[in-house]
């Protein structure tokens, strides 16, 4: 289990972390979304010691990183693929990792076979493997220890899209066997595919987080019509709350089942062109939502 609690971090008068409290279970996959510069990183860095935190607390089985007897063991960290040495090979950058943890040298071809990097590939220096290659790599050093616990930022990046579903079922399998998984992405159809549970941060505070289903169901109904101001009226007039949807001008998004909404319609003689449920726009629009404020584009995208 990851635990963080009420984690606070500044720079000076800037605040990167503001009393940011969640829990990563065992069994699980919590995805950890957010914008650019929101903290996820941030978070993840306090974790596992490279960063101090000004206030509050991490623990990881229980225990701060830093207390760990030999944390690869316990805990498989993937933070930047690309800070590998890039003059040695990548058997060699994986032969260091397992020797450091005190395992057997077998250990190197076994996690080459699990992550895909054939003979020639393990030879190669790693300053001449794609992104994809060393992120295989990295995944191969953080599972090398046999741990119980995995915190992945950004996994996915540089992998094709059968690299992408070899990921995916990589992590499923290992939080399915029990392990826990704390993944950080900005490939929101991923996360949605694979996670259990999510944590939203934007501008360094945790803005929602839950289960997948809870979240999503959570997003109430969208609706369209082409009299909008007159559902406008009779939502109001039944004191319902909406937004509008800034990518579709004749919809709202409703906090109300969808049977409530199609009834007031009906009551006010309001042809629909669209009744659902807004978890079917998926994620990503709940996403959006929830981190409008934090984004650092004029647009969402």
């Amino acid at each position: 289990m990851i635990n963080v609690d009420s984690l606070t971090k500044t720079y000076g008068r800037f605040t990167a972390l503001q009393d940011v409290s969640f829990t990563a279970r065992p069994g699980r996959v919590t995805g950890f979304l957010g914008p650019n510069g929101a903290g996820k990183s941030t978070t993840m860095r306090v974790m596992v010691g490279l960063t101090p935190a000004t206030s509050g607390s991490v623990t990881v089985a229980g225990r701060r990183f830093a207390d760990l007897p030999n944390p690869g063991l316990e805990v498989g960290v993937l933070l930047d693929a690309s800070a590998q040495h890039a003059g040695r090979t990548g058997r060699e950058v994986l032969t260091i990792a397992v020797a450091t943890m005190g395992l057997p040298r077998k250990r190197v071809e076994e996690m080459l076979s699990l992550v895909g990097l054939t003979p020639t590939e393990a030879d190669r220096r790693v300053r001449d493997y794609s992104l994809g290659m060393r992120q295989r790599l990295g995944i191969a050093t953080a599972l090398a220890g046999d741990p119980d616990l995995l915190i992945l930022d950004e996994p996915a990046n540089g992998l094709d899209p059968a690299g992408i579903r070899w990921m995916r079922d990589l992590l499923r399998g290992f939080a399915d066997r029990g392990g826990t998984v704390l993944l950080s992405s900005h490939l929101l159809g991923e996360i949605e595919v694979i996670a259990d549970d999510i944590v939203v941060i934007g501008n360094g505070r945790i803005v929602a987080q839950g289960t997948k289903a809870d979240l999503l169901a959570a997003a109430g109904t969208l609706v369209r019509c082409r009299d909008l101001a007159g559902l406008q009226h009779a939502l109001a007039a039944a004191e319902v709350d909406f937004t509008p949807t800034p990518d579709a001008p004749d919809a709202l998004r409703v906090d109300a089942d969808p049977e409530v909404v199609g009834e007031l319609a009906c009551n006010y003689g309001l042809a629909l062109a669209e009744l659902r449920s807004a978890d079917s726009a998926g994620l990503e629009a709940m996403f959006l939502e929830l981190t409008a404020d934090t984004q650092r584009e004029g647009v969402a995208a």
